[in-house]
């Protein structure tokens, strides 16, 4: 449990009596093949993963905030980077803590490589909306401009910091943009290809 209070969603007992074949068993415990990677992933392996990133979370932000309370108001640079820092790990703390207690949905059991990549790409999208001002932060001051540029600099090596990931981990991302990217190209071809037949019979049959 994280905190000694949330339950994780997919518990042994929901396990032995959900009628799904996605989900295996054998002397390691219960595993399932993700869904983005058919990858074989062990439930217990997947939340422990998720209770260590919660935790490094707990307490980067207890530290955080301590030196945001320490710091002197003089101190602009280091209350902007702190609070671009504050912004992403209570980003991740509470994407952990939704992963780990959802029970509804076998998409959320992922390699921790892959739950990085989905967190790396919900911080960017998450720093767009706050550029745009669609979206309001508590952590953000008034004049956010200083935050914003410090999310930039800082995102990668601090979620790379609180998954504990060597450099590569996130170049993942590209290789599946560039499987999409091939996939496009050879589904755009075989439209094509299916629109010049269509063209050629509906000339025939002119």
């Amino acid at each position: 449990m994280l905190e000694g209070k949330f339950q994780r969603g997919f518990t042994l007992e929901k396990l032995r009596s959900v009628q799904e074949p996605k989900v295996h068993h054998d002397a390691e415990g219960y595993y399932i093949y993700t869904l983005s990677e058919n990858i074989k992933i062990y439930f217990d392996d997947y939340y422990r993963f998720l209770e260590n990133v919660y935790e490094k979370c707990r307490l980067d932000l207890e530290n955080i905030e301590s030196r945001l309370e320490n710091a002197s108001p003089r101190m602009s640079e280091l209350i902007a980077c702190l609070s671009a820092r504050k912004i992403i790990t209570d980003l991740v703390m509470r994407t952990a803590r939704n992963f780990y207690m959802d029970g509804s949905s076998f998409g959320v059991i992922m390699t921790p490589w892959c739950f990085g990549t989905v967190i790396l790409e919900k911080v960017e999208l998450y720093r767009d909306r706050l550029a745009k001002g669609e979206i309001s932060d508590q952590n953000l001051p008034e004049y956010p401009y200083y935050v914003i540029k410090y999310i930039d600099e800082i995102y990668r090596k601090t979620l790379l910091d609180l998954f504990d990931f060597p450099e590569e981990a996130f170049k993942m991302r590209w290789q599946y943009s560039e499987l999409l990217k091939r996939y496009s190209k050879v589904l755009n071809n075989i439209t094509k290809s299916l629109n010049t037949v269509l063209l050629t019979i509906k000339n025939y049959g002119a």
